[in-house]
């Protein structure tokens, strides 16, 4: 049952339950405000304690309903009106978490008792939105203006200390958290004092809500809106009455979250979480734990992987026929660990054991012998890779799961070089590995299902946000980020800058323009994919101009110069050399340049986004449109607040997008734009990406 009352003498435990994390839905909040009442009336009663059932109080609304149950709110809301009626106190008992409308929930009780471990957070603003249900009235009236503004806008979780210190709650169980809640309500005789009936002072509040307004005017991406909303809020918690201030915190929170921009947030939140999860084919597939791991290749890309999963808590051997590659690699590891500890994320004793976690060999024979997973992460070429597989056959365990962290190549050809293909797959992740979030997990034509579940499971382990692919040259995220950036190639040729190029993707919304990405990540690197993709598929040519910055022994960050110049080493600078360059190729292929607005320049690269997301659909490549939303705002830089490319394409409208395909198909290298079957046949049938994700 979702509510169970249970009596300590005067006092009625209410113990609500909803899996796996106590979630306020619509029926939970509904009847947990009918249980309130009751109880709270019944004969005998002095008080009520509210206890989360299993891991903790409550993470928070069920998103899941957020927008489309248009109930949820106002059961979330009468919920806390039937706290502000109930006749007796009421003590919420905090464990694990409370996070969002759960915090909201213990804030609307008359008294708050946390286990020393429990987390408090407002994280409302990550998916665009403030708190709506009472906590930016409430908060401000408990630890201040300052404080409030601190927790809702920063949205990072705070401890049972912290929370403490500043008033949030009243009291740390050391011992049992049911018996000092209860010890808690017998304490409080009776008298209910409502968060709400209390007066929000503080003598710095000008000063913090000016501070906090001047930043949210300059905040982008997500919460943008939100904060100086939030803002707003505590300043009326200040100046205005309690019903004053809720009546404004209603009204903001549903203009927040009817927004574009929320609702591509809390399509990209839920959307993780269903790319985690396998279809109904693969679900039964028991998953095998992976805890000794080897990682062969001590390059960049090498050392970030061990780096991340020494972060999980995991042994690593990193493998290397070279020492110095080895000491190199360990070198910045334990360079990155330390600068963390320098941050305070990280104490001194924490990262001396991940280091001592880590074991560097040449051997690969004796360094993967025991290893439950082994992630391949040498150089980007199929006949080296596949030489390592060989070995790694005869040196591995016959249960031990082999991936590799290609980006581009078939890992169908590379489990060819194994006895038992069922076990490879790949594990693609993105540089710097330990920081960026995405791993796309490719599964091969004999990849195993159980093989496949592990490998997900242990992208979560990781902290990763995991993304099933299928084989293909470039998987999901490559794939389609090979045809962005053929266009962006184009329309230097036709007339614009890079730097031109950079700036309206920029403006739209991405971390960085295309042109910023290739110098970050290398330019020889896209060369000699260039090259190799030319021998395989000449039938879709490339513009020279990439190939002849590279032929200028301009590689990008990492040698100062790529299409951008890098005098610090970081800092692009635009360079009148690689204008020059442009202009000059364009006329060397005979091309008269023209002027090219930003709209253009947006359009077209979107629309090549979407046009291969749509033909990555149709070969199974991916099973949804929201597994490609997922792969590009979690690893490519996507504004997540527009929702992903597929998503952004369903705002538009797939008919004005064909029609755009058509007329651009008229222009320049017309070639490259030949609808996707897919796109053509719902525009059809009039239906949108999005219901396919079902």
């Amino acid at each position: 049952m979702p509510i169970e009352p249970i009596q300590y003498g005067s006092t009625t435990v209410l113990r609500f339950s909803s899996a796996p994390v106590n979630a306020l839905g619509r029926a939970l909040a509904g009847e947990l405000a009918g249980e309130i009442a009751r109880s709270g009336r019944a004969a005998g009663v002095a008080a009520l304690v509210l206890v989360g059932d299993g891991r903790c109080f409550c993470a928070g609304a069920d998103i899941g309903e957020l927008g489309n149950d248009s109930g949820q709110a106002d059961a979330i809301r009468a919920l806390m009106q039937a706290l502000d009626a109930s006749p007796v106190p009421v003590v919420a008992a905090i464990h694990g978490v409370a996070f969002g409308g759960g915090l909201e929930l213990a804030l609307a009780c008359h008294a708050r008792v946390a286990a020393r471990s429990a987390r408090f957070a407002f994280p409302e603003i990550s998916l665009g939105l403030l708190p709506g249900a009472g906590g930016t009235q409430r908060t401000p009236r408990l630890v201040g203006a300052a404080k409030a503004l601190s927790l809702m806008i920063d949205g990072t979780p705070i401890d049972a200390g912290q929370a403490l210190a500043s008033g949030l709650i009243d009291a740390i169980a050391d011992g049992d958290l049911l018996e000092a809640a209860l010890r808690h309500a017998d304490s409080l005789g009776g008298r209910c004092v409502r968060v709400r009936d209390r007066q929000a002072r503080d003598e710095q509040a000008q000063a913090a809500l000016a501070s906090a307004r001047q930043a949210a005017g300059t905040r982008r991406g997500a919460g943008a809106v939100a904060a100086g909303h939030i803002v707003d809020c505590v300043e009326a918690a200040l100046g205005l009455s309690f019903d004053e201030g809720l009546a404004l915190e209603q009204r903001l929170f549903d203009d927040l979250l009817a927004s574009p921009e929320s609702q591509g947030l809390r399509h990209v939140f839920l959307g993780e979480r269903a790319a985690a999860r396998l279809p109904a084919s693969l679900a039964g597939s028991g998953a095998h734990p992976l805890e000794r791991t080897a990682v062969i290749g001590a390059g960049v890309m090498g050392a970030g992987i061990a780096t991340a999963l020494l972060a999980a808590g995991l042994p690593v051997t990193l493998i290397d026929p070279d020492p110095a590659a080895l000491d190199r690699a360990v070198a910045r590891i334990d360079a990155t660990f330390g600068r963390d500890v320098q941050k305070g994320r990280l104490s001194s004793a924490a990262a001396a054991a991940r280091m001592a976690a880590l074991t560097a060999t040449p051997r690969l024979e004796t360094g993967v012998a025991d290893a439950d997973l082994v992630i391949e992460a040498v150089f980007e070429d199929m006949a080296v890779k596949r030489a390592v597989f060989t070995a790694l056959d005869k040196a591995t365990r016959p249960d031990a799961i082999l991936a590799s962290n290609t980006s581009t190549l078939d890992v169908d050809a590379i489990a060819d070089a194994v006895r038992d293909p069922g076990r490879v797959l790949g594990m693609h992740f993105f540089s710097p590995a330990h920081v960026m979030r995405l791993v796309e997990i490719v599964r091969g034509a004999r990849t195993r299902p159980e093989v496949l579940g592990s490998a997900m499971a242990f992208a979560r382990r990781l902290g990763k946000v995991g993304v099933v692919a299928g084989v293909c040259d470039g998987f999901i995220g490559n794939r389609m980020f090979e045809e962005y950036l053929r266009q962006a190639y184009l329309l230097l040729e036709e007339g614009a800058l890079p730097q031109q190029v950079d700036r309206a993707m920029e403006a739209f919304g991405f971390a960085m323009g295309p042109f910023r990405v290739m110098d970050l990540a290398g330019q020889d690197i896209g060369w000699s994919i260039r090259k190799r993709r030319a021998i395989e598929q000449p039938q879709r040519p490339y513009s020279r101009f990439p190939d002849k910055v590279c032929e200028l022994g301009r590689f990008g960050q990492k040698t100062g110069m790529g299409v951008y110049r890098y005098p610090d080493g970081r800092t692009p600078v635009v360079d009148p050399e690689i204008d020059a360059l442009v202009v000059a190729h364009s006329a060397e292929i005979g091309l008269p340049r023209r002027a090219i607005d930003d709209a253009e320049i947006v359009a077209r690269c979107l629309l090549a986004l979407v046009n291969e997301g749509a033909r990555i659909l149709e070969e199974g490549i991916a099973w949804r449109p929201l597994d490609i939303d997922v792969v590009w705002t979690a690893g490519y830089g996507f504004p997540a607040v527009r929702g992903g490319p597929m998503l952004h394409a369903d705002r538009l409208g797939l008919p004005r997008l064909l029609a755009d395909i058509e007329r651009f198909a008229g222009g320049h290298a017309g070639w490259t734009w030949q609808p996707a079957e897919l796109l053509v046949r719902l525009v059809r049938e009039n239906r949108t990406f999005g219901d396919l994700n079902d």
